[in-house]
């Protein structure tokens, strides 16, 4: 998102409210030291989520080289914390292999950016869960 234009943007934007997704965003604001640990709290608070519902589920994260790793091992510690760890999977890949990313890539830029842009997005945001 932050190499398009506003035109392109708000196209992007629309057919994602018009494909009636619904997203929650594990906000981590500024209450954390660095992005590495905004993102493993979020990470928590995930799986935490997904060990209070039924079934199997699939987690597909964005793949940051840098990053791949420590996320493995939060994950792992956490899905055994929260015990889902055998019905729950994840798996890393670029927006390139699982083209659905660009969904909450999109969603979490408007968040991110505020303003008019958040307004434009709020449709599709079910939830927002602070991390603390």
């Amino acid at each position: 998102m932050k190499d398009e234009r506003d035109s392109r943007r708000k196209a992007i934007i629309d057919v994602i409210i018009r494909s009636e997704v619904e997203a929650t965003v594990y906000d981590a604001g500024r209450r954390f030291s660095n992005e590495r640990e905004r993102r493993a709290e979020c990470l928590r608070e995930l799986v935490n989520d997904v060990a209070a519902r039924p079934g199997q589920s699939l987690l597909v994260i964005d793949k940051d080289d840098s990053l791949v790793q420590r996320d493995r091992e939060c994950l792992i510690e956490f899905s055994r914390k929260a015990g889902c760890k055998e019905r729950m999977r994840y798996e890393h890949a670029k927006s390139a292999q699982e083209q659905l990313l660009v969904i909450p890539d999109a969603i979490a830029w408007c968040w991110a950016k505020g303003g008019s842009w958040r307004q434009l997005i709020e449709p599709v945001v079910a939830s927002v869960k602070p991390i603390t």
